[in-house]
């Protein structure tokens, strides 16, 4: 018996290895002026877009060469080159913001790669804002008491909340602030959400967007520990929508309170967020709209809460998925929707674009679509 447990280990041990394609990024060229000493990180779909992971930094050798061996298991993925944070990732000559890098897996690979500038390299340029009129900042240094810290607060208010002053109206709460109205605070471009409401003729609502908090993003968007990005601070994130922030727009804006008014949304780690917000506080958050989640930081864990969530409460979900961000992310959505549609209170759409990529403008096409669904 111990002989045939050991068989099967070393079986299922070789299965994985089997599975795990060794890919080597080499650098062939850095810009004229790259800065002596400074790292080099790989950020893509399979680091949670951390630019600093040190899991995926560089190697430099003797002779100056910058490598990285990895561990990938087939598929596609999206990256790109930064040296430790994102006002310092890889740019056109010109300093504009290159499209993500894309790799499909399918055997042992070396990558050559070019990095033609760094951002920081180029004087920061004040972008004209493309926010509406509608959209106004609450705060920009708001109290998340449960983290100790600060965080600008963005909302946007329908046209008709200054010409109908007895009007109340949903709310939805959206995490990334940053990416949500403005093309002058966005990294990467926004998702274009006042353009869109402020064209839509079907149903209004308040959206709330709290910005991300930079280098603390991949902790404050996962309610759990994770190995690689450290301890978990999403169940104090969320209660601090729930406990903190709903109240004050409660108590200072004219809104419909109810659970059933009251909603969340996110992408990719603020997706994983934003369905924790309503697994947690499901008599506060009544539906979450939830693109690009990245389930895989979560792990197990995750699936493990829902079935052990009894779900008292009607819920609905949103979930989008590309098929170009990676060959794993349709199959995890797949996953967790169909562990969720175990609860009957449970009532869930999902959205699949065949060819979405792990992008704003992805998500701004698929908005549209989402707000619909929640509004009707």
């Amino acid at each position: 018996m111990i002989r045939k447990i050991l068989l099967a280990a070393s079986l299922a041990a070789a299965n994985i290895c089997m599975a795990q394609k060794e890919i080597v990024f080499a650098v062939k060229e850095l810009p004229a002026y790259h800065p002596q000493g400074s790292n080099i990180y790989l950020a893509g779909s399979f680091n949670g877009w951390n630019p600093a992971d040190d899991h995926y930094k560089f190697i430099k050798d003797k002779e100056g060469h910058y490598s990285l061996k990895v561990l990938l298991s087939a598929g596609k993925y999206e990256y790109k080159i930064t040296r430790g944070d994102w006002d310092k990732v890889e740019t056109d000559k010109s300093g504009a913001n290159l499209t993500n890098r894309s790799l499909e897996v399918q055997d042992n690979v070396t990558v050559p790669l070019s990095v033609t500038e760094w951002a920081d390299r180029f004087p920061a340029v004040k972008a004209k804002s493309t926010a509406s009129k509608n959209v106004q900042v609450l705060d920009t240094a708001f109290l998340i008491p449960q983290l100790k810290r600060t965080r600008r607060i963005t909302v946007y208010l329908p046209a008709s909340y200054a010409t109908d002053p007895k009007k109340k109206y949903p709310v939805l709460y959206m995490q990334d602030g940053q990416n949500l109205f403005d093309e002058a605070t966005a990294f990467s471009g926004e998702w274009g959400v006042d353009e869109h409401l402020d064209t839509q003729t079907f149903k209004e609502c308040i959206v709330v967007g709290i910005d991300h908090g930079n280098t603390k993003r991949l902790t404050e968007y996962n309610p759990y520990n994770n190995e690689r990005f450290g301890e978990g601070e999403g169940k104090a994130y969320v209660e601090f929508l729930a406990k903190t922030l709903k109240p004050f727009i409660d108590k200072n804006f004219r809104t419909l309170k109810s659970r059933e008014k009251t909603f969340v949304a996110g992408s990719s780690m603020g997706g994983l967020i934003s369905l924790y917000a309503v697994m947690a506080y499901p008599k506060v958050f009544g539906a979450a709209g939830v693109f690009s989640p990245a389930f895989h930081v979560a792990g197990e864990q995750l699936l493990k809460d829902i079935e052990a969530e009894p779900f008292k409460q009607d819920i609905r979900l949103f979930f989008y998925a590309g098929r170009m961000e990676s060959d794993n992310l349709v199959t995890e959505v797949t996953k967790v929707a169909d562990k969720l549609r175990t609860h009957d209170n449970i009532r869930i759409s999902t959205l699949v674009s065949d060819y979405g990529k792990h992008t704003e403008a992805d998500w701004r096409k698929a908005f549209p679509e989402f707000y619909y669904w929640l509004m009707r």
